[in-house]
């Protein structure tokens, strides 16, 4: 490995279970390859059903019996604080990991990958005491004292894309909750869980409140269907939400599911061409395609086509396409050789039905590496199958409409609802537009909604919300107590 790809090293043979590193049940290992290289960048113990045991074990006594849903908030609050701090110094770490073992281009990683889970942990932090753990209500027919309770030991099964960022809005509100949690990374990516069960070590967390098994698909659904887990929270495609939703309701097992997405971007007749195409940039071929939330199908007003054409074309001509240490690139490799695979499929599919070439299409930009050249598609027809399904690449599809009624039908022809964007000269217009948009989360000219609000999907891009203050709601149970009128005034 060259000094400048180097990354931390952790204790990448034993498994973090119970507070303690220990040695796997098998000598089965998962090999780490970098997308960028093709190289070998570590090898880990797959953890395996027994490994799987051991943990919940594990996660299931520090609940019954461990102290963690026991402290009191503010107690909660200060490990996890210190575990932000940890976060802060070890930045370049993660970032730097997470670049390595899925390609995610370094000056994108160091925020996303990095400074984002820090900045979601903080805000779970922050929001934590305002939240309603307890209250008192009282009507004619009696008086009760409301609490929202720890819902048990959660499996959190986190997809390849944005590693820490996504265990941390699950890991986040379930600890502060008092819940205990089994993390299940991919084969694909995960160097980064065992920097966070360093991290979590030296933040002084209980033994056994966090144990982490990266596992295959088939170990995951013995996780999900164990009868020590009390909840299963899960990021992923939509074929594997409905697989975990099917077995977590054989068991009446709760669960929270964040899924596929097929975003629009909706360009209303006036709105900032530049600033629209600045904020595709961000928002559409972010993590070089690789984000559930991108904005994938771009839906033009058509007498704006061709202006927004030129400007697409110029976009991608100024995205750099290479090694993502270089902090220059912006669009790096597909994390896997099967996703490349994927990815060039849709892009064949998509020359095959017709659709105009707009830029990109054909051609690997590189030799070595799992790198896709970025393609865009003109005039696709709405119902094509690029335009219905989740690509999860640097592709994207240019649609015109006539009329804003037109362009909320196409934005809304999508089994998915996760996201979107509205953008035009008037905030107020583009809200009102917004407003007849069936997703979780519609941006106005691009501004995000921040870690304080939630998201989450309409149809078939989950069940469920994360983050805000709603992002504790998957991690807790409520629980009424009737009480005497005296206890109700003293409590009140």
């Amino acid at each position: 490995m060259s000094a400048q790809t180097a990354i931390w090293q952790g204790n990448y043979d034993k498994l973090f279970i119970g507070g303690r590193w220990v040695p796997p049940a098998t000598d089965r290992t998962f090999e780490v390859i970098s997308p960028a290289t093709e190289e070998l960048l570590a090898r880990v113990p797959e953890a395996v059903e027994a490994d799987v045991d051991v943990a919940v074990t594990a996660a299931r006594e520090a609940f019954d019996n461990g102290p963690w849903p026991r402290l009191a908030l503010d107690e909660r609050i200060a490990v996890l604080r210190t575990l932000s701090a940890e976060l802060a110094a070890h930045e370049t770490d993660a970032a730097r990991l997470v670049s390595a073992e899925m390609g995610c281009p370094i000056t994108l990683s160091t925020k996303m990958q990095a400074i984002g889970p820090r900045l979601l942990l903080d805000a779970f932090l922050d929001l934590a005491p305002t939240y309603p753990w307890r209250d008192t209500r009282r009507s004619i027919t009696g008086q009760a004292l409301v609490t929202r309770e720890p819902v048990g030991v959660v499996a959190a099964v986190v997809p390849w894309n944005a590693p820490l960022l996504i265990t941390m809005i699950k890991l986040a509100p379930a600890l502060l909750a008092g819940c205990t949690m089994v993390l299940k990374p991919t084969p694909e990516t995960p160097l980064d869980s065992y920097l966070l069960a360093h991290l979590l070590e030296r933040s002084g967390l209980p033994e056994g409140v966090v144990n982490i098994v990266p596992a295959q698909r088939e170990v995951s659904e013995y996780l999900v269907r164990h009868s020590g887990v009390d909840k299963v929270s899960f990021t992923g495609s939509t074929a594997a939400g409905r697989r975990i939703g099917a077995l977590c309701g054989q068991d009446l097992r709760r669960c929270t599911l964040e899924l596929g997405g097929k975003s629009a971007a909706v360009l209303l007749d006036d709105a900032d061409l530049d600033a629209a195409v600045a904020a595709i940039r961000a928002v559409s071929l972010r993590n070089s395609g690789q984000v559930c939330s991108n904005k994938t199908r771009i839906v033009v007003a058509r007498s704006r086509r061709d202006e927004l054409h030129d400007r697409l074309i110029d976009l991608i001509t100024s995205m750099p396409v290479g090694d993502p240490f270089d902090p220059a690139t912006e669009i790096g490799p597909m994390a896997s050789r099967n996703h490349r695979t994927r990815v060039e499929g849709y892009i064949a599919d998509g020359k095959s039905s017709g659709a105009s070439i707009l830029v990109g299409g054909g051609g690997r930009p590189h030799e070595r590496g799992w790198y896709v050249a970025p393609t865009i598609f003109a005039d696709v027809d709405p119902n094509a199958k690029i335009a219905q399904e989740e690509i999860f690449g640097p592709v994207l599809t240019v649609h015109t409409f006539d009329t804003e009624a037109e362009a909320i039908e196409i934005a809304n022809n999508s089994s998915y609802g996760l996201n979107g964007s509205v953008f035009a000269a008037d905030p107020e217009h583009a809200l009102s537009v917004a407003r007849h948009i069936r997703t979780g989360t519609v941006e106005v000219n691009g501004n995000p909604v921040g870690f304080a609000a939630p998201i989450g999907g309409f149809k078939s891009s989950g069940i469920g919300r994360e983050a805000g203050l709603e992002g504790f709601d998957a991690y807790i149970e409520i629980k009424s107590f009737g009480l005497p009128a005296a206890t109700y005034a003293a409590l009140a």
